[in-house]
Parts: structure tokens; C-alpha cells; sequence
């Protein structure tokens, strides 16, 4: 055949081309398959879209280096290059196996997070999986980094009859680094515990250091706190552990909200209730649940009216609270103004008889 009287180099170059060319052509296959699904399929999930989405960038590094591979026996340079030449490509190829399987993980959470969609108004189950799902994604990760460099390191003879010394020196240095990372071993495992035990989950309503806001990141060392106003408050995720705070969404995200009036005496109470049924009647975020009047306490001036109500989450509670506030207020300034609080104050009537006058 005539490829059998080129030159060596002129052969292995053209071998080389050949994986790259294939490489290409799979790259290009797998472009327009991808392009012409997406528009098909478009603001819908797919498994094969994410398939082509996240494995796309591997398979185009790993399809040429599995040619190349492959074609390394057929290689006409002398064992001086070729052997360098085969080591290069048994480790770029063990490298792109990983990415190849840090791609499948993706693919994966892909599709588990479709299945379990936070998005919907109940959604504690969902909020339990995403957040073990984050924790199991990153430890996939790390383990398949390390599996690869394992193989990579003992692929070299000079390693592998190294090994008793160098499991020694594991040894000694993991005692080493253990007393050396103390607090960072303690984080790591209280972030496994709060990924199995769940005392807070993504998207989690908390009371954390004074501020409100959701739970919008954890990792295995912090945790992101996504405050009202659009602020981060990020917090070591031994704080979850070590220190108290408030879960609003920990078995449900129902909520109880209350409003508080200190009115005067001559408020009429009733008027109060009749007025907040009113409301609450074409009212979408109140859940039917919760509708109470009380008169909770007595002040020296006022008396403390408190209006309990019932939401189905946090955002509904708030801005329910503050419509009632606010028509109720608007209610008792048009039809009963002597409710709002005064000052009382008496003169002795001394003050008003003049001298000589007869008392009255």
C-alpha cells in the first residue's frame, strides 16, 4: 500500500491528523444535532439535550484522544519517542475519563433537579433532595478527581516501588495535616452532617444574626444567605451547628402572622373584626387557615389589639401584615378617629374658680 513508503514522521503526522480530523467531525455532528434539538425543544427539559449540552466539551477532547490511543501502536518512531509519546497520551486520555464522568454527574443533577422542581408553592420535599444532591455532587466530584490522580501518579513505575515509603509518608503526613486542619476537617464534617441531618435546606426561610433571607447556597465549608434587601450574608457552616437560630420553613412554610394596634379605650372591637373579614374575603394570600381579633394587653394609655392571620410562606405573610395594617389604620381615620391613641390630661377646677365666686 502507498502509506507504507511514506516517511515515518510524514505517517505518524498523518495518523495524529486523523484522530484531530475525527475529533472535528464529531464535534461538528454533535453541534448540529445539539442546535436543532434545542429549538425544537425549547423551555423544556430534555435528558438528551442535557446529555449533548454537558457531555459535548469531553467527548470532543476524549473522542481524538481514544483514536489517538488507539493508533499509538502503529506509531514508526523509535521506542525513545514513542514511549514518551504513549505516557503523554495515557494520561491526557485518564484525564479526559474524568471530565467525561464529572460531565455524567452533571447530567445527572440535571435531571434531578427537573424531578424535584423547587419552584412550586409546596416544596419541602424537593428542597430536602436539592440540598443532599449539592453535597453528593461535590463529593462525586472530589472522588473522581482524586480516583483519576491516583491512576495517573501509580501509572509511573518509579511510584509504584515507592509504595511502602510513600503510604509511610501518607501516613505521618495525614497526622500532620490532621492536627495542622482542625477547623477545616470540623467544617467539612459539619457539612455532612447538615446535609444528611437538615436542620436548614436550600431556599429555607431563616432568622440568621438579626437579618432575613433564604438559604440560596451550601457548600461544605459556608453557607450563603441570600437578605431581603438583595445582600450575601455568608456564614462558616459550623455556625448552623454551634448556634441557635430561627428556621421559619423547617417542616412547612405555612406561617402564622400577626399585626399589632395600640388604640384607645373607646376603640370598638368588633367594628375591628368585621372589618379584617372584609379584607381577608378577596384576599389570595391568606390561606383560610388563621382570622383572630384579640385585645392581648392593657396599657396605662392604649390597649394592645393584635390581629392573627395565616399564609401559606413568608413572602405571603408579610405583605398580608402590612395590607391589614394598612387598611385597618385607613379604616378607623375615616370611621372611627376617636380609636387612634391620645393624651388625656385633667385640670383641677380650682384653676377655673375665681376669687369671691360662690362654688358651684
Amino acid at each position: 500500500m502507498l502509506t507504507f513508503h511514506l516517511p515515518d514522521l510524514v505517517f505518524d503526522l498523518l495518523l495524529f491528523a486523523a484522530a484531530i480530523a475525527a475529533g472535528l467531525l464529531v464535534k461538528f455532528v454533535l453541534a448540529r444535532i445539539s442546535r436543532r434539538y434545542k429549538e425544537q425543544q425549547a423551555g423544556q427539559f430534555s435528558l438528551w439535550r442535557s446529555l449533548l449540552t454537558r457531555l459535548g466539551e469531553p467527548i470532543n477532547i476524549f473522542i481524538p484522544l481514544l483514536l489517538f490511543n488507539l493508533l499509538v501502536p502503529f506509531l514508526r518512531l523509535g521506542t525513545p519517542y514513542k514511549d514518551p509519546i504513549d505516557k503523554t497520551v495515557e494520561i491526557c486520555f485518564d484525564i479526559s475519563v474524568a471530565f467525561f464522568l464529572i460531565a455524567m454527574v452533571k447530567v445527572g443533577e440535571d435531571y434531578m433537579y427537573h424531578r424535584y422542581d423547587i419552584s412550586k408553592p409546596i416544596n419541602l420535599k424537593e428542597r430536602k433532595v436539592r440540598t443532599q444532591l449539592q453535597f453528593i455532587r461535590k463529593i462525586l466530584v472530589v472522588l473522581i478527581i482524586l480516583v483519576a490522580a491516583c491512576v495517573i501518579l501509580l501509572s509511573f513505575d518509579s511510584l509504584r516501588k515507592m509504595g511502602a515509603s510513600l503510604l509511610t509518608g501518607v501516613g505521618v503526613g495525614g497526622i500532620i495535616i490532621g492536627f495542622a486542619a482542625q477547623r477545616s476537617l470540623g467544617a467539612l464534617l459539619a457539612g455532612f452532617q447538615i446535609a444528611f441531618t437538615q436542620p436548614l435546606r436550600i431556599d429555607d426561610v431563616l432568622v440568621v444574626e438579626g437579618e432575613w433571607g433564604r438559604v440560596e447556597e451550601i457548600t461544605l465549608t459556608y453557607v450563603v444567605l441570600n437578605i431581603w434587601d438583595q445582600r450575601r450574608l455568608i456564614l462558616p457552616i459550623t455556625y448552623f451547628v454551634e448556634k441557635p437560630f430561627q428556621n421559619w420553613t423547617r417542616t412547612t412554610a405555612d406561617l402564622l402572622a400577626s399585626v399589632m394596634f395600640y388604640l384607645d379605650y373607646r376603640t370598638p372591637v368588633d367594628a375591628i373584626r368585621r372589618e379584617v373579614n372584609q379584607i381577608l374575603e378577596n384576599e389570595p394570600r391568606w390561606d383560610k387557615r388563621v382570622n383572630v381579633v384579640h385585645v392581648t394587653d392593657l396599657r396605662e394609655r392604649v390597649m394592645e389589639v393584635r390581629v392573627l392571620l395565616s399564609a401559606r410562606n413568608s413572602g405571603d405573610a408579610f405583605e398580608l401584615r402590612c395590607k391589614v395594617r394598612e387598611k385597618i389604620i385607613a379604616f378607623l381615620q375615616e370611621y372611627h378617629p376617636e380609636s387612634l391613641p391620645v393624651d388625656r390630661f385633667s385640670v383641677p377646677q380650682t384653676l377655673f374658680d375665681t376669687p369671691g365666686a360662690p362654688a358651684r
